[in-house]
Order: structure tokens, then C-alpha cells, then sequence
């Protein structure tokens, strides 16, 4: 995941990781975890789609955000 560019479409948005995590009714942590993919924790299906739709995400966006190779 490219941590770095999904943090840039959020703040591009307004949007805060208490912000996105209520609406997508997760707890801060768990948001927390799955964007640095502690423990395994990794965003389903659902969830990107809600987050394609909250930030207007093209399907290359999404690519690059959650299938990246390298992340620095």
C-alpha cells in the first residue's frame, strides 16, 4: 500500500484518520493498522470501494494507493 499518496488524497479531501474511521465505522486503531498493515490488517473489498467513492478515486488511483509494490 502507498501510504504516503492515500494520506495525500485525504488531505486533499479534508479528511482527518478520526474522520474517515467514523464513517466507515471503524475505531481509529483499527484504521490506523490497516493503513500501516500491522498485524494483517488490510483494507476488504468494502472498504476501498468506500474509499474510492468518498474521494473520487479513478481505478489507477486505487491501483496505485492499494496495490502498490514498493512503499516508502
Amino acid at each position: 500500500m502507498n501510504k504516503s499518496l492515500f494520506r495525500s488524497h485525504m488531505i486533499k479531501h479534508k479528511d482527518i484518520q478520526r474522520t474517515l474511521a467514523s464513517a466507515m465505522g471503524l475505531s481509529l486503531s483499527r484504521l490506523n493498522a490497516k493503513i500501516n498493515q500491522k498485524n494483517g490488517a488490510e483494507f476488504n473489498q468494502q472498504e476501498m470501494a468506500f474509499i474510492k467513492e468518498r474521494y473520487g478515486l479513478s481505478a489507477k488511483d486505487m491501483d496505485n494507493i492499494f496495490f502498490a509494490k514498493q512503499v516508502s
